[in-house]
């Protein structure tokens, strides 16, 4: 991955498409902040129909992701977009591999296509999908093989587990055609697998540095045996300025303690972070990227 950082990290905003409070003067203003001040790329979150738990409570207001990268691929010129990640098992795979590509081409080759397993049985069974979630990686894995079979070109016939068809032209491709970047974001050892295996890149969430050196060891091993570079290894991390929060994906404190912490996450072979600052008001979620940008990279 094209970085001028000196600890070799690329930065990159969870665009603010969700959370309660905020909305599209707020995606459009970190997205476009981001852009310039250069950095590398601009993710949105994915959920569709989030449930009473806990670890759902943000994403009970989100705006589609797709759609919102659609929107913002109009705005914005340089920076790519992407999901961090979209849960591909709950929607149909020739529909998505017709969205991404269309979304490639109205950004003139700038997706990413974050994709996931998703691990919300409830939100599974709302939409009608519960019957994939115990097979959820195969499809997911299936998928990928038929994306790139189609941004190729490829026209049929197509005979898989989950998806088949006799022919079908599938025009326009992707600018990036084939080799459109997929990132796979997993945490159990199999997915890890997975992404060495088949992607371009490793998405993780939750995960500290010490966590991610492992996730690094095995991805990397896994891309070397099938005869593969190595794919980008990301991070999807919290920024608190306020000091006040903790967990294994929160770079929190004062900006030398926040740069520390980039360092680490460099040192374990990090190639790229997601930032996501908790932000909902537009004006707020620019200056917290600008003070990211004007007080931690000015120390790496």
């Amino acid at each position: 991955m094209d970085t001028d950082r000196p600890a070799g990290i690329a930065f990159g905003i969870c665009i603010p498409n969700f959370r309660r409070g905020t909305g599209p003067e707020t995606m459009l203003a970190a997205t476009q902040t981001a852009e310039r001040l250069g950095w590398h790329s601009a993710l949105t979150t994915d959920h569709i129909l989030a449930d009473s738990s806990a670890r759902a409570r943000d994403y009970r207001h989100i705006y589609e992701a797709l759609a919102s990268i659609a929107w913002l691929a109009g705005q914005t010129t340089t920076i790519r977009l992407g999901m961090s990640v979209l849960v591909v098992p709950m929607r149909n795979a020739i529909v998505l591999a017709k969205e991404l590509a269309t979304i490639d081409a109205l950004s003139d080759g700038r997706l990413i296509a974050g994709v996931g397993v998703g691990w919300n049985r409830t939100e599974f069974e709302s939409l009608g999908a519960d019957e994939r979630f115990a097979h959820r990686g195969a499809y997911l894995e299936e998928t990928i093989a038929l994306w790139r079979h189609l941004w190729a070109g490829g026209e049929g016939p197509y005979v898989g587990r989950f998806d088949s068809f006799e022919e079908g032209y599938f025009s326009p491709l992707p600018p990036q055609g084939a080799e459109l970047p997929i990132w796979i974001g997993a945490t159990a050892e199999r997915a890890l697998l997975r992404a060495g295996r088949i992607a371009d890149g490793y998405h993780s969430t939750r995960t500290d540095p010490a966590m991610m050196r492992e996730r690094v060891r095995i991805v990397a091993g896994a891309a070397e045996e099938a005869g593969r570079p190595r794919p980008t290894m990301s991070a999807r991390l919290t920024v608190d300025f306020s000091g006040t929060r903790e967990g294994p994906s929160v770079l929190s404190g004062t900006p030398e303690e926040i740069a520390e912490g980039v360092r680490a996450y460099a040192d374990a072979g990090t190639d790229h972070l997601a930032l996501d600052f908790g932000e909902t008001d537009p004006d707020m979620a620019s200056k917290a990227i600008e003070r990211f940008e004007r007080e931690v990279a000015a120390l790496l």
